[in-house]
């Protein structure tokens, strides 16, 4: 097993009297998408602010290829080559795809006062990373504005692996997409994954994050409920906990003390309770961190 691009240990940031995250351990590998879960609140904004330069953790480190790491602010992350494509994917709708894929970096040739961008190279390139991640668009010279969710993530995407990324972190990508999108999205998160880069997969939904990752952080309220390699946790349970078992079970109870139409709701709830797995499957502790 290859050693980490990046590992995270006892990582906490505090906001005054605000925990947002406490004591967090996970690592990311060069070929593996290590997936962040959790609700509102859980944290995994704070997570990605750390990761990418704009908060400084207040306790613990940041272990880049073994040795310590501290980003001042995100052009030192993405000079190590920690590229983060946020929700809103930092692109302009009424600009040209070749456009949005360089955003200020364009190839160019000339001379001095003569030096200008160099179109034809430009598109050239937008296409070709754009295929090479398996997305054929029909022209560069379309407007941003005119593609589906998955087609402009998947420029995001290309555009962070063009320009040298070896971690991508990816802030909810498939949060605001249908079935159909979400599932182009993770195809190209797993050819991301296929290329050679360490993925960070930061999701709300257990449905996507299973079937591309190699490994789970779970975060509650800053707090880490386990971080677990594939084999150690199954969907079921890693669902179970991110619902919250005793919650669900709690309610159940409720509901069942309060009449029969209520019942029947305590009923429904309980089967998909017991189809979660939550006392059989939850994990009672989580896998030891990797020295």
């Amino acid at each position: 097993m290859t050693d980490p691009i990046l590992k995270l240990r006892g990582v906490s940031k505090f906001f005054g009297s605000v925990i947002s995250l406490k004591n967090i351990s996970t690592s990311v590998r060069a070929g593996e998408v290590t997936c962040v879960l959790g609700d509102n609140g859980a944290g995994k904004s704070t997570l990605i602010k750390i990761l990418s330069g704009v908060h400084q953790p207040d306790e613990g480190q940041l272990l880049l290829d073994g040795a310590p790491a501290t980003f001042a602010n995100p052009r030192q992350a993405l000079d190590a080559g920690i590229a983060t494509v946020f929700q809103d994917l930092a692109m302009i709708p009424l600009m040209s795809v070749w456009r949005n894929f360089f955003l200020g970096s364009e190839p160019r040739k000339g001379w001095a006062q003569l030096r200008r961008i160099d179109r034809a190279e430009a598109r050239a390139i937008a296409r070709r990373e754009l295929r090479d991640m398996g997305i054929d668009i029909r022209d560069p010279d379309q407007t941003v504005g005119t593609l589906s969710g998955g087609e402009r993530q998947s420029v995001a995407i290309a555009r962070a692996v063009h320009f040298g990324a070896r971690l991508l972190i990816l802030d909810e990508p498939t949060s605001a997409l249908g079935v159909k999108q979400a599932g182009v999205v993770l195809r190209y998160i797993a050819q991301a994954r296929d290329r050679g880069l360490g993925v960070i997969f930061i999701t709300h939904n257990p449905h996507h994050a299973y079937p591309v990752g190699d490994r789970f952080l779970l975060l509650n309220r800053g707090h880490s409920m386990g971080d677990y390699a594939k084999a150690d946790i199954s969907r079921d349970a890693m669902t179970a906990l991110m619902a919250g078992g005793a919650e669900l079970e709690e309610l159940t109870h409720e509901l069942e003390r309060s009449g029969p139409a209520e019942s029947s709701i305590a009923r429904a709830i309980a089967e998909d309770v017991a189809a979660l797995g939550i006392h059989e499957n939850t994990p009672t502790s989580t896998t030891s961190e990797e020295s």
